[in-house]
């Protein structure tokens, strides 16, 4: 039985860590123009600097989930903490955009280890009935990270130049090792001695790197053949894991439970559809609307401050009503958003795109916790780990793709230029170009969202 201190202890670790990660990814974002110019990045090279990231993030973090299942999820988490906090001081003293990739590649290995185990503890140490609550808490923190991210890291990029957004992640991190050391004492490994799939990892990760920079070489034949690469590899993977006696991944689970599957296929198209969103803002803001970066920071903060907001109550309804209903609901909204971004152009009112932020929060908010609950609800304790980090990597593959996307639009509409005012209009063609796909693309996750039946019937 959990005490009282220890899933408090669980929940203020993991809403520290989800809080650190998110409050990178933003502030980085708003800071991705101020890199372009420093290192004189193209369009297609300053994509890579978020890119890199979430390629390395999704690639790990499914094995990463399954060895904190067989080894201890609390010391997957605090190896990856550490290791987030060193290579975001490294980024600080980058000396060119090459650098700043790799290190961002590295920083994505550290955050799969704690994205593939942060909601798998918080998971093991309370029970069903207070579930959709944390949990709603924890997405919160995510959403609380977002929020902050775009001001302070407007506001620190604008006076004290975007290295110092690395070191203020450094000093987060920082804060979070000595309280997990010293609050956090148990450790779950539900799956302790149980084999761990190497070929399984091998293959799953070449699978996305193949894919992923197939995107980035498009439309060059080379990246067709990069693609189908990745594609018959993640088919080979299939296949092995189908056969393996300890699966990096349980495919029965896609196989034989529609709740699981149907909340994961969910996920990935939501993310898939909306990640790339404030990329594609910043850029705007700063290059099409000549705002400065704490400015900016002010505008893309309208939208998760609402995910913030809403994103516990959302999660307390999904313990009561099915969370399909709600997140479904939650992705209606967001298709809506996004359909109308696309008739934005170079001189919307900026009043428009902050309440379309807002509109498109409230949905998010809608949509994350439910099926979080929903997903986690649906496996039994010793799978937890992978559960989790299955979520995380759908969302952050979604991510992956959804920049992905961009980054072909960017190369067939501009190709590699830098973003200057005679490439403006090719860029809001390219805007628009991605907001129409990500309308569709979302318009589809909603029947995704409404097939997974009740999770009631699967706890």
């Amino acid at each position: 039985m959990v005490n009282l201190d220890e899933k408090k202890a669980a929940l203020l670790v993991s809403t520290s860590a989800s809080f650190m990660t998110p409050f990178m990814a933003s502030t980085v974002n708003i800071a991705l123009p101020s890199i372009g110019r420093a290192f004189s990045l193209d369009a297609i090279s300053l994509s890579w600097v978020a890119t890199s990231y979430l390629l390395a993030a999704a690639m790990f973090l499914v094995p990463f989930g399954r060895l904190a299942d067989i080894h201890g999820r609390k010391r997957a988490f605090i190896s990856g903490t550490i290791l987030y906090t060193l290579v975001s001081l490294l980024s600080a003293f980058a000396p060119n955009g090459v650098v700043l990739i790799l290190l961002r590649g590295l920083q994505g290995v550290a955050a799969a280890m704690i994205f593939g185990t942060g909601v798998a503890i918080l998971t093991s140490v309370y029970p069903a009935s207070e579930r959709g609550r944390v949990l709603g808490i924890n997405v919160a923190a995510v959403y609380l990270g977002l929020s902050i991210g775009p001001f302070a890291g407007g506001f620190l990029t604008q006076y004290a130049g975007w290295r110092s957004i690395f070191v203020a992640n450094a000093m987060i991190g920082g804060f979070i090792i000595p309280f997990v050391l010293g609050r956090l004492r148990g450790e779950w490994a539900e799956a302790r001695g149980e084999p761990f799939d190497i070929p399984g990892s091998i293959l799953y990760s070449l699978s996305l790197v193949t894919v992923m920079y197939g995107f980035s070489i498009l439309p060059t034949m080379r990246g067709v053949w990069m693609i189908s690469a990745g594609i018959l590899t993640f088919a080979a993977f299939v296949m092995w894991e189908l056969k393996s006696s300890n699966p990096l991944i349980d495919i029965s689970l896609f196989r034989h439970n529609v709740v699981f599957a149907f909340s994961n296929v969910a996920a990935l198209i939501n993310y898939s559809a909306t990640s790339a969103v404030t990329f594609l803002l910043s850029i705007y803001l700063q290059y099409i609307r000549d705002l400065s970066p704490q400015v900016a920071g002010f505008v893309l903060v309208s939208q998760p401050v609402m995910m913030a907001a809403f994103s516990p109550l959302a999660g307390r309804l999904s313990d009561r009503i099915e969370p399909r209903i709600v997140a479904s609901l939650g992705m209606t909204f967001i298709v809506v958003g996004l359909g109308l971004f696309a008739y934005f152009g170079g001189e919307s009112p900026l009043p428009l795109v902050v309440i379309n932020l807002v509109f498109l929060g409230f949905g998010f908010a809608l949509f994350s916790s439910p099926n979080t609950n929903a997903i986690m609800s649906s496996v039994e304790k010793r799978l937890y780990g992978v559960a989790s980090a299955t979520l995380a990597t759908m969302r952050l593959t979604g991510q992956m793709l959804s920049m992905g996307i961009v980054v072909l639009i960017l190369a067939v509409t501009m190709g590699r230029v830098a973003i200057t005012p005679e490439h403006y209009a090719d860029f809001l063609q390219s805007m628009r170009a991605a907001f129409i796909i990500f309308t569709a693309l979302c318009g589809l996750g909603i029947f995704a969202s409404l097939a997974r039946g009740k999770v009631r019937t699967n706890v």
